[in-house]
């Protein structure tokens, strides 16, 4: 066991392999955090204070002042009491009271790791791989039960949180407010790191000191969102890639949350995250219980390179599921950018006969196969092929297209619907909306309402039976679209507030289902690009989209921006054509090529308007990068240059053995006299020997790390990369 409670003081002490995460039950009642950090022995608890005192707090002890909880540091705050800072849990009682007290009950330890009833989760394939602690608080007044779960994985530096709530009263609880976690930290020393962005602009790296008062992250669009991310980070304001404490919190969860931190009048620190509850509130009957989703937490004494390197393998291994956790990724090409609506048959087998003639492992058909889909106006639900366009189907097509000896990939967008479709003549009712407000359509769709077993039900059974019908290999899950007029014809008044969350759990039950029963196929999450890149997601779909926007530029900054807490395997990356279509700029093939191999290489164009000597350099491409996914894929990432602090980026990828290494280098605009520049590797055998594959040149390894390869570029959008084999 890697837990550890003195049940006397009431001391709970959390172990992984590097932390330790200490907890303690003060003045008898209430759960106090003590510290979370390097590892330590358990402290002297009159050391390890965990209250301050400052004039004019409310003590909810009349005879004992020298505490209240608005300065204490705590586990779970709730609001309405003492505390006036951001509580994690809300509710209403059947009185109209909100005042909620949460007393500490009992405990429980067990080995492993439960599952989340309905909802994503990361897990272990062993018991002896965690520990898990239940901590019960009850409202003895209002008898609400409210349990905390932590676990603390052994080999991994990551703690989970998430927190189940049971009325256990005869009336009627309204909760409107639960988060997954809230922490406390005894200082306001922190850089607050944040993924915003914007479609086409997804989790850019922004960095901030934290302030007086609340800053914050959240989502209220129905998604995780591309304008922001449900992942932030609390960092050392000198700490960097290899220095410094820095401290991660993701949620697992593809809908609106709230995140942040609030600096308090002693400049203390309130990290929290969960469900955002705007446009929330659930209604628990007498004997029902609320879970919330799972948030990650990660510590790394080293920076912000460790921190990511621990999500990217927790989310490799014990959050992606299926045959794919695994497995290499197929390079693929999407007819997406190369076609857009205008294609037949003869046209995908000409992209598919090219794609095996260049090495492409998988063709991918994407938007306009079905109902009467020839532009956006219509079709969405009507998910039976368009004979016009495919005479075959697409069991004949996916029969031909696997002739020339390569795979075949099918994009559906299932939950959204258009006006102008069979299913929604029949079924005007299945989509969110409000009666008698206009209904704001966004792509000329609107969203179907996943809180309805029925539309849940449609989704499965009209998506099951394409995959059924034919050679189908990979599934790429669109989604285009935000919530408006937030409403569903399948719930009462008093329940209208819990549609966003309940769409939550029937997209993940539709999820489930699709998936669970094809094993064999790869899915890919996509929502207009990176709209719903986050962790629920890859639970179901080991990778996602990453953005729409293809331009090699633009995704330097975004494909680092998502690797502070998602794997390289999760990303798709493809190569497409210049001017580009979202950015109109002109980057070399190379370049191009260079930085989609960091991440789920394809392609994203017209394959037949290659010149000849451009398919020599892809297919170069193709095999250079087959040779490298069995480690890019699964190994360990070093972010080496920050293209939010300069202009260039780099980054390496180290096998697990540490025999294979790939770096890539990039300067994105020229610059006169700018300079020596030098790739510097990291994590490598000072004093082994590395051959760089096909220059024939041998360094050592402290060479490589403490002088570096010289770098030289001239022109705008340059790249450089170099393979090495340790020997």
């Amino acid at each position: 066991m890697n837990i550890m409670v003195d049940e006397k003081a009431k001391v709970f002490h959390l172990q992984t392999k590097n932390t330790s995460y200490i907890m303690k039950v003060a003045k008898d009642r209430y759960l106090a955090h003590v510290y979370w950090g390097k590892k330590i022995k358990t402290p002297d608890m009159e050391n390890a204070q965990i209250n301050s005192w400052v004039s004019f707090g409310a003590a909810p002890d009349s005879r004992d002042k020298s505490y209240s909880l608005d300065y204490i540091r705590q586990e779970y705050p709730t609001g309405c009491q003492t505390d006036y800072r951001m509580p994690a849990l809300e509710a209403l009682f059947a009185d109209g009271s909100r005042a909620v007290e949460l007393i500490y009950d009992s405990y429980r330890i067990t080995a492993g790791k439960p599952k989340l009833k309905g909802l994503p989760a990361t897990y272990v394939e062993d018991d002896a791989e965690a520990d898990t602690l239940e901590i019960t608080l009850v409202d003895a007044l209002k008898k609400m039960r409210v349990v905390l779960m932590y676990t603390a994985y052994h080999e991994l530096d990551v703690i989970t949180r998430s927190v189940r709530i049971v009325n256990e009263s005869a009336d009627r609880i309204v909760l409107e407010k639960a988060f997954s976690m809230s922490l406390d930290f005894e200082t306001s020393k922190y850089d607050l790191i944040q993924l915003p962005g914007a479609w086409g602009r997804e989790r850019h790296m922004e960095r901030t000191s934290l302030r007086s008062g609340l800053q914050s992250i959240q989502s209220r669009r129905g998604a995780s969102s591309h304008q922001m991310n449900p992942f932030f980070v609390l960092a050392d304001r000198d700490a960097n890639e290899e220095y410094g404490n820095v401290y991660g919190f993701n949620l697992v969860y593809s809908g609106n949350f709230h995140g942040g931190a609030e600096v308090d009048q002693l400049f203390q620190t309130r990290a929290f995250l969960g469900i955002n509850d705007y446009d929330f509130s659930w209604l628990l009957e007498s004997g029902e219980s609320f879970q919330t989703p799972e948030a990650v937490m990660v510590y790394s004494a080293h920076g912000l390179g460790e921190m990511s390197r621990t999500y990217h393998k927790l989310y490799r291994t014990r959050l992606v599921r299926g045959k794919y956790r695994d497995a290499v990724r197929p390079i693929l090409a999407n007819n997406w950018e190369g076609t857009y609506f205008d294609f037949n048959e003869e046209k995908i087998l000409g992209l598919a006969k090219e794609a095996a003639e260049l090495g492409i492992e998988l063709m991918v058909l994407d938007d306009g196969w079905f109902g009467k889909r020839n532009d956006d106006t219509s079709s969405l639900g009507d998910w039976y092929v368009n004979k016009e366009k495919l005479p075959e189907g697409i069991s004949g097509l996916a029969k031909k297209v696997r002739e020339y000896g390569i795979r075949f990939g099918l994009w559906f967008e299932p939950e959204m619907v258009s006006p102008d479709s069979d299913l929604y003549r029949e079924h005007p009712d299945w989509c969110i909306h409000i009666p008698g407000r206009e209904r704001t359509e966004c792509r000329n769709q609107l969203t179907l309402d996943l809180s309805r077993e029925e539309v849940c039900n449609y989704i499965i059974k009209t998506v099951s039976d394409i995959l059924d019908e034919a050679e189908i290999s990979y599934v790429k899950w669109d989604m285009n679209r935000h919530m408006t007029e937030l409403g569903s014809a399948g719930l009462p008044p008093e329940r209208q507030k819990e549609m966003p969350h309940r769409y939550m759990l029937g997209l993940y039950r539709v999820m489930e289902e699709i998936v669970s029963s094809h094993p064999d196929v790869l899915f890919e999450s996509c929502s207009g690009g990176g709209g719903r890149f986050d962790p629920g997601m890859l639970y179901y779909m080991p990778q996602t989209w990453t953005s729409d926007d293809t331009d090699a530029v633009e995704r330097l900054y975004i494909q680092y921006g998502t690797s502070l807490a998602y794997p390289i395997s999760a990303m798709g990356s493809h190569v497409s054509a210049v001017p580009n279509h979202q950015a109109n700029r002109v980057t070399s093939l190379k370049m191009r090529g260079d930085v989609a191999m960091s991440g789920n290489f394809g392609y994203e164009l017209d394959l037949m308007k290659f010149t000849e000597e451009e398919k020599e350099q892809v297919k170069a491409q193709i095999a250079q990068y087959k040779d490298l996914r069995t480690f890019i894929q699964s190994g360990d990432m070093y972010r080496l240059e920050n293209p939010f602090e300069g202009n260039t980026a780099a980054w390496e990828f180290v096998s697990e053995d540490g025999n294979d290494i790939f770096a890539a280098y990039f300067r994105i605009l020229c610059e006169v006299n700018p300079g020596i520049s030098r790739m510097k590797f990291q994590a490598l055998d000072p004093e082994a020997q590395y051959e760089v594959v096909g220059e024939g040149k041998v360094y050592s390894g402290d060479e490589l790390m403490e002088v570096g390869i010289l770098v030289d570029f001239w022109g705008d959008f340059q790249s450089r990369t170099w393979r090495l084999k340790k020997r």
